[in-house]
């Protein structure tokens, strides 16, 4: 799978899973959104361990730039409040961060 697909997933996996917390300890929804969210925290930590990183620190910050645009998008999608123009400079900032540590050429 191509790191960009599985850092998106990743990501998508893990906003949803954090979300559901959110939506039980912050919006008072059923605490049966717990379990939905634990799931889609451990697929989280599952696709992210599936990383074509050489170490798990680089994998985790390279995903950090990933995790903050997607979490941008969600604002949007599914919270219905667009990104304003730091948001989305910010987010651009962050993922060029992330090529930057996930593509760059390492020497042995």
């Amino acid at each position: 799978m191509p790191a960009a697909v599985l850092y998106a997933a990743a990501a998508l996996a893990e906003i949803a899973g954090c979300f559901a917390f959110w939506a039980w300890l912050r919006l008072g929804h059923s605490p049966l959104w717990l379990l939905p969210g634990l799931a889609s925290l451990a697929a989280f930590a599952w696709l992210l361990a599936l990383s074509p990183a050489d170490h798990a620190g680089r994998a985790f910050a390279a995903y950090g730039g990933v995790y903050i645009a997607a979490s941008l998008l969600w604002l949007w999608a599914a919270e219905g409040q667009r990104p304003d123009g730091w948001d989305l400079l910010g987010g651009a900032v962050c993922l060029a961060g992330a090529a930057i540590i996930l593509l760059a050429p390492r020497g042995a």
